[in-house]
């Protein structure tokens, strides 16, 4: 089968890579192979070079860069690139993500069209070059939102030796992922970081001197880096008269109002979702490879993971703790940074929010995804210091890494961390599995105990 897939980023690779069957097209408008768009603010931190962000691709694809579609025949069941030259296609996969949007700030935009030499957006590889490139001449930067690739980049430019400030319009950091509490605990650790934060506040304009902020007050800046608005990128599906609202909508199959036309990652609606992050965008990958290999699988939505990757800072949420029914079970140590916070329906575990403590990431994870039904004092105990270690908990199917999809009994086959790297990309997507794998490793010289799933 000709499966033509629209777009090259993270999703799309690892849908093409799983495509192992069948002739494989894959279309990117960058002049970059696919690469892993999480690590960017590592390689701006300097803890990462470009090379480790290299995502693996099967010889079976055939990799097309620079190349940009303009429509969809369905009809004819072609796709049109922007030099008028046609592809034509069994199956087609449109995995265009999101592309970012202005905040209305006056003079972000020269008379000429540009932006403003100090104004950065930090999306592709490039965005990263050209902010790492003017980072040794600025002593000052701004960051607007407060989102996690903006408080991921504050705190690359941080470690950069930059005096940083993040401006969010919420009433607190993550307020999309977190509640108050959680984001209060955020500021104070980036205060801590040195790094200040306004929230409740919005730019407005940026003049010669600095932003200037709706409260009046000018914050002075030698760069501006815009982190906050974006959209589903859809402008391709809806020339092509497919369905689409905020996104492109599929069913649980990823296909949309087209039989022969499905929908991966950020671009794609499910339900009434867009998944805006990694873990979810690669299930989708997995499960329209599936679909595609001709077995029953479906999407159901449920899984979400994000995960904030930025040094001296911990967070990872699992499903919408902002939304989820439930119980709350919940620790809390502002002065240590800390704050955990469990939903519980009927005694699973169906959301989460950790911040400052990642320690029992692996096993509430675990518990998420099985929906596992907990005894009445186990959410609590999860929360509390003094767990049993690892080899006791974590079953050899248990995820431990949701960016490359790699389970503990993936780890516990290889005899390093740099045979972990190698064989499974664990640790180099957010980095924030490290632990659970060296934790792992040290089993393998470490004896175990009756029962043990190691």
């Amino acid at each position: 089968m000709r499966v033509v897939i629209v777009g090259a980023g993270m999703a799309a690779a690892r849908l093409a890579d799983g495509l192992r069957g069948h002739d494989v097209t894959l279309l990117g408008d960058e002049a970059h192979a696919p690469y892993n768009r999480i690590l960017l603010s590592a390689v701006l931190e300097g803890t990462h070079d470009v090379a480790s962000l290299a995502l693996r691709l099967g010889e079976h694809v055939d990799l097309r860069l620079d190349t940009r579609v303009v429509e969809i025949h369905r009809e004819e069941r072609e796709i049109e690139l922007a030099d008028r030259s046609r592809l034509p296609y069994d199956a087609l996969v449109l995995a265009t993500g999101s592309i970012p949007t202005l905040p209305p700030i006056r003079g972000l935009v020269r008379v000429d069209g540009r932006l403003d030499d100090r104004v950065h957006a930090f999306r592709t590889l490039d965005d990263c070059r050209r902010l790492d490139a003017a980072v040794p001449g600025a002593r000052r930067a701004v960051v607007v939102g407060g989102g996690l690739l903006g408080l991921q980049v504050a705190r690359a430019l941080g470690v950069r030796g930059l005096e940083v400030e993040v401006v969010e319009g919420g009433e607190h950091l993550l307020r999309s992922q977190v509640d108050g509490n959680a984001g209060a605990i955020l500021a104070r650790s980036l205060t801590r970081l040195g790094t200040t934060v306004y929230t409740g506040a919005r730019a407005t304009r940026l003049t010669a001197v600095g932003l200037v902020l709706d409260n009046g007050y000018v914050l002075e800046t030698d760069l501006v880096v815009l982190t906050a608005g974006g959209r589903p990128s859809t402008s391709l599906a809806r020339r092509a008269g497919l369905e689409v609202r905020r996104g492109i909508v599929v069913d649980d199959t990823l296909t949309t109002s087209d039989p022969r036309i499905h929908a991966v990652g950020d671009c794609a609606q499910h339900g009434d979702r867009v998944t805006g992050f990694v873990p979810p965008a690669w299930e989708q990958a997995g499960v329209l490879a599936r679909v595609l290999d001709g077995e029953p699988a479906v999407y159901d939505g449920s899984r979400s993971v994000a995960r904030l990757r930025a040094t001296g800072l911990d967070v990872a949420v699992l499903g919408d703790p902002l939304e989820a029914e439930g119980e709350v079970v919940e620790v809390s140590n502002p002065v240590v940074g800390s704050h955990r916070r469990l939903v519980v329906r009927d005694g699973v575990v169906v959301a989460a929010t950790l911040v400052g403590d990642l320690s029992r990431i692996g096993l509430i994870t675990q518990y998420f995804d099985r929906g596992t039904v907990l005894a009445p004092a186990e959410p609590g105990a999860l929360l509390l210091p003094d767990r049993p270690p690892l080899p006791h908990v974590l079953a050899a199917d248990a995820e431990v890494c949701a960016c490359a999809g790699v389970n503990a009994g993936d780890i516990r086959r290889c005899s390093s961390l740099a045979e972990v790297r190698a064989a499974t990309r664990a640790t180099t997507g957010c980095g924030g599995c490290a632990d659970t794998v060296r934790q792992l490793l040290a089993q393998r010289t470490t004896p175990t105990l009756e029962g043990s799933t190691a």
